[in-house]
């Protein structure tokens, strides 16, 4: 999943060297939502982890 996030990240620095403004946010707003989901993700995997060893 962090993946996608770089990979629409990097869609959005190509669309805003070449100008398409709409382009180049929805690909930010993507990569944004989809780190965010990793990291809760990354958290809830670590919490739970740590539960297991108790």
């Amino acid at each position: 999943m962090l993946h996608y996030a770089v990979v629409f990240f990097v869609i959005a620095i190509i669309a805003a060297i070449f100008g398409f403004g709409g382009i180049a946010a929805g690909a930010a707003e993507i990569a944004k939502i989809l780190f965010f989901i990793f990291v809760v993700l990354f958290v809830v995997s670590l919490l739970v982890g740590l539960l297991r060893r108790r």
